[in-house]
């Protein structure tokens, strides 16, 4: 289904929810990804954000991938709801995303 780990979105989640102080290390981070993570995130935010349905996942992928004409930190960075639309795109996907977020919290403390 997604070519990201549940835990790789959970981190954008986090760092987009520190704000200000972890602009730099989130855009970093996502331009890191490859480019199919990159395109899964995107349609992961894209499910959240109700411009497709849980069921158009693969859909959502492949736009993605076709209409990258900015990199994909800068689209997302743009985002100011990012990680809320990346937790509803989650949770329409049916994945716990309290629980992705406590793996990655106990991975990096």
């Amino acid at each position: 289904m997604l070519d990201i780990s549940n835990g790789k979105i959970a981190r954008v989640i986090l760092l987009a929810r520190e704000g200000k102080m972890a602009e730099m290390q989130l855009e970093s981070y996502i331009a890191d990804l490859n480019e199919d993570e990159q395109a899964s995130l995107v349609a992961v935010m894209w499910v959240g954000r109700d411009d497709f349905d849980a069921s158009e996942i693969a859909e959502a992928k492949k736009m993605a991938m076709e209409e990258a004409t900015v990199p994909t930190e800068k689209y997302l960075m743009k985002e100011p709801l990012l990680a809320d639309y990346l937790e509803s795109g989650l949770d329409a996907l049916g994945v716990d995303v309290s629980e992705a977020e406590d793996d990655v919290i106990s991975r990096h403390q």
